[in-house]
């Protein structure tokens, strides 16, 4: 039996943390946010998730 990819769950991970993200701002006030605000703030969030797989892909390297 093959042992899971732990980079596919990882991925898998960030993926849903992104369309959760996505669906959350989306889902409040439409005024609230401008587009320049919601490109800033998914930017910071695909950040954040960059960030976080690195960290976890170097933890996995070592």
């Amino acid at each position: 039996m093959k042992k899971p990819n732990m980079t596919s769950a990882i991925t898998g991970v960030a993926v849903a943390m992104a369309a959760g993200a996505a669906a959350y701002m989306a889902a409040e006030n439409r005024n609230k946010f401008s587009s320049k605000k919601l490109k800033k703030s998914a930017g910071k969030a695909m950040k954040a998730v960059e960030s976080t797989i690195q960290n976890i892909s170097g933890m996995m390297m070592k």
